[in-house]
């Protein structure tokens, strides 16, 4: 396993039989993404989304053996400033998977390391992910809404998430090759408190002109629609442009607003909104089941319920 230093941007080496290393399909020079590119591993091809069991060599530390059987997800497959390939894996179960800045939980294997777990990649992607202020009330919706998905079976290719008010990865995590995006969110919208309304927002709006900073989300808050610029401006400014996935965002009316300045904050949500809980849990098992088979399903209709 890598440690990670030192990962290049330079496409790798595309070597095929009898070279001295793995033949890599989508060199980074060639205008391809990283969700594109693929290595042979364990006599299969793989790539961003293919499953895996990990298998660390005798000379891996002791925190690589620690990973010894444990099964992952390709995040992506790089190349190091030696050439050699490593395959980047976020493993299951790792409740810090989501945290894309700072040291990140990303791991990174040699080819050789890893082995394919089922056919790889097969179908769409789709991220639920819960934001949102656990101390302020019904802010606290999507995050609430995720806990209680946790306790669910959810199909393949369904990944759930808590973001809180994680902007900055949130942002990093949908450029990850997703199909379509689902926030779950408070969403004041003047219904009833605990209405749950599904919004499709249509195509996304192009990047800001200027550097980054001009998007980057708040410290202390998450406003979707800066999340969503930022993701943007990230994208684009890749040498090969990575697309956002299709965002939905599955909105909760809440009964407590607030604004972030008050002197005390609010723990747990109120009654109509801890009541839609469960109901926005069943709603997003079905949609995400309806999503899987056509990830544009046409959804200009607003469901309410």
């Amino acid at each position: 396993m890598s440690t990670g230093e030192g990962l290049s941007a330079e496409g790798p080496r595309d070597e095929g039989p009898g070279g001295e290393g793995p033949m890599v399909d989508g060199p980074m020079g060639d205008g391809s993404t990283q969700q594109e590119r693929s290595v042979v591993a364990g006599g299969a091809r793989i790539g961003r989304g293919s499953r895996v069991r990990l298998r660390p060599g005798r000379s891996a530390d002791v925190l690589d053996l620690a990973l010894t059987g444990r099964t992952a997800e390709v995040a992506a497959v790089e190349e190091d400033l030696e050439g050699r390939v490593q395959v980047v894996v976020t493993v299951d179960g790792d409740e810090g998977r989501d945290f894309r800045t700072g040291l990140g939980h990303r791991f990174f294997f040699t080819p050789e390391e890893v082995e394919p777990v089922g056919e790889g990649p097969s179908g769409p992607r789709i991220l639920v992910a819960g934001i949102g202020n656990m101390f302020m009330a019904d802010d606290a919706f999507g995050p609430e809404v995720v806990a209680a998905m946790r306790g669910r079976s959810l199909p393949e290719g369904v990944h759930i998430a808590d973001f809180g008010i994680r902007g900055m990865d949130l942002a990093y995590r949908l450029l990850d090759g997703y199909d379509v995006a689902v926030l779950v969110d408070a969403a004041p919208r003047g219904k009833e408190p605990g209405t749950l309304q599904l919004i499709d927002p249509g195509p996304l709006p192009a990047a800001p002109p200027g550097p980054a900073e001009r998007v980057l989300p708040q410290a202390h808050g998450m406003d979707p629609v800066q999340v969503l610029a930022l993701a943007r401006h990230l994208g684009e400014g890749t040498g090969a442009p990575q697309p956002l996935p299709r965002v939905l965002v599955l909105g909760c009316e809440p009964s407590v607003r607030m604004r972030g300045d008050e002197p005390d904050v609010v723990v747990g949500l109120s009654g109509p909104v801890r009541e839609a809980v469960a109901r926005a849990a069943d709603m997003l098992e079905s949609l995400t089941g309806e999503l899987l088979c056509d990830p544009q399903r046409d959804l200009s209709s607003p469901a309410l319920r």
